[in-house]
């Protein structure tokens, strides 16, 4: 019996939520990528023992029938470094993989794209790849990845034979006491992970005989054997059987019919991640139509509004809008006991220290595109500078954060009312309502189109930004 996929979100989600969320990640995702699996990392050994790879099952002891007839494993450290240092990018899944709030990540692997999409989202890697790794800690972390079979830099030290697996517990012991402890206080999913390897096998039986029935539940999506093009009957029964057991171990599957399903469902756990972080995109050189006064008490309540709704703000702090907002959230956040600041806020105010206008340029778009990667709601209010020349212009910062925020998929919120770009942005969004909205369309109407009434007060707009949001959060 497998999982439904609504199922596997909705605890994993939670599991996010809580922070109790970890990822086993199996060489499956890498080979999108550019990299082999085991058993085509092997075939020439294979060819050279008068094996045929395609009918063997257990891979290490290929390795280790190598290394026995040669003497030695130069020849699988070349391998490994012909194989796993190619010039490969992280792909989608890896992107994905990395947007998550995930502190704690396991792998196989040998490659570095797990690291490589982790540092491109700026977040710091506390890479563990030998045991005496663990016993340092990289100051201001942001995600832990432990390499239980080694990495490509290390080729020598892989675990790859099966005299490396024999003798796993008394040179890799702390990775195996590692994993353990993390199974059993967080919740994994194993992702492009085939569950032969012995190890995983051996470290869920100690957890089932420890913990019992009291076990942590752990997800593992794979591909349904019988969506092969020419499915093996041997393989479907294979994987009926894997399924049964890796239940007695807390394991639930959940079967996918393509793979892109994968990119699919990590893209939907972003959005549901996100779904209570709301960027707020605005200047105002001037708050015309408003008076001053009733401007930034509109922003400041703003801020506090979402806090106390239980939304996140996220804001690049645009003039003259950015310090009304921060007030309001940051008043808020105080107010509500066991709130913590960074969780519920990111107020990031734009970088004024460049080089020409066009490096300035590049790297406000930079800027922008990380505070929209950031949230699954825009607000947009006001949106005015004032030119070189003295006269008040649009401000086409806050259009490319539509743009960008468009792109990524983001419902947008204009507040009309306050004219300039956001007049503007309220009527192309009125116009285009299913394209943004999708299925909430009908619903979210009446609200922007109170966001749209210059008439409407203050409190009106406050109502109708909560009941959009409300609309398009899932809970």
């Amino acid at each position: 019996m497998t999982l439904k996929m609504d199922t596997f979100l909705n605890a994993y989600q939670k599991a996010l939520d809580d922070g109790e969320a970890a990822i086993f990640v199996g060489a499956g995702l890498s080979m999108p990528a550019g990299f082999v699996g085991w058993k085509e990392l092997l075939r020439e050994i294979a060819n050279d023992l008068d094996l045929n790879i395609d009918e063997e099952t257990d891979l290490i002891a290929i390795a280790q029938y190598h290394v026995n007839q040669t003497g030695g494993r130069d020849g699988i450290n070349r391998k490994l470094m012909h194989e796993y240092t190619k010039d490969a990018a992280p792909n989608d899944n890896h992107h994905l993989l990395a947007t998550l709030p995930v502190q704690t990540v396991w792998t196989t692997n040998y490659d570095h794209l797990l690291e490589d999409a982790f540092r491109y989202r700026r977040k710091r890697v506390d890479r563990k790849v030998a045991p005496q790794d663990l016993a340092r800690s990289l100051p201001k972390r942001d995600v832990v990845l432990y390499k239980m079979h080694g990495d490509i830099d290390r080729p020598d030290e892989a675990v790859l034979t099966k005299g490396d697996y024999e003798r796993y517990d008394d040179s890799r012991k702390l990775f195996s006491v590692q994993l353990r402890a993390d199974l059993i206080s967080k919740t994994f999913v194993f992702l492009g992970f085939s569950f032969t390897d012995p190890n995983i096998g051996y470290i869920l039986a100690r957890v089932r005989n420890l913990i019992g029935e009291n076990r942590r539940g752990h997800y593992w999506i794979t591909r349904d054997a019988g969506a092969e093009k020419d499915p093996s009957p041997t393989e479907i029964r294979r994987q009926k059987h894997r399924i049964a057991d890796l239940k007695t171990y807390g394991v639930q599957t959940i079967l996918v019919q393509k793979y892109s399903e994968i990119t699919e469902m990590l893209a939907e756990l972003n959005r549901r991640v996100l779904r209570k972080n709301v960027l707020i995109s605005g200047s105002a050189d001037t708050f015309s139509p408003y008076a001053e006064e009733r401007a930034r008490t509109l922003l400041r309540d703003l801020g506090k509004t979402l806090i106390e709704a239980d939304y996140n703000v996220v804001t690049g702090m645009g003039m003259n809008v950015g310090d009304a907002i921060a007030m309001g959230s940051i008043e808020a956040v105080y107010r509500r006991d066991g709130a913590h600041l960074d969780e519920r806020t990111i107020l990031r105010p734009f970088p004024q220290a460049a080089g020409s206008p066009e490096e300035r340029a590049k790297l406000w778009t930079r800027y922008r595109r990380d505070l929209v990667q950031r949230a699954r709601s825009a607000i947009f209010v006001f949106g005015n500078k004032r030119n070189d020349t003295g006269d008040i212009v649009e401000a086409d910062g806050m259009r490319e954060e539509f743009e960008l925020a468009k792109a990524s998929g983001l419902y947008p919120i204009p507040i009309g009312a306050t004219g300039h770009v956001a007049k503007k942005l309220s009527d192309e969004v009125l116009k285009g309502l299913d394209d943004y909205f999708g299925k909430h369309a009908a619903s979210v109407k009446p609200h922007l189109e109170a966001l749209a009434n210059g008439e409407a007060d203050n409190s009106m707009i406050l109502k109708a930004v909560v009941a959009i949001l409300r609309t398009v959060t899932p809970s």
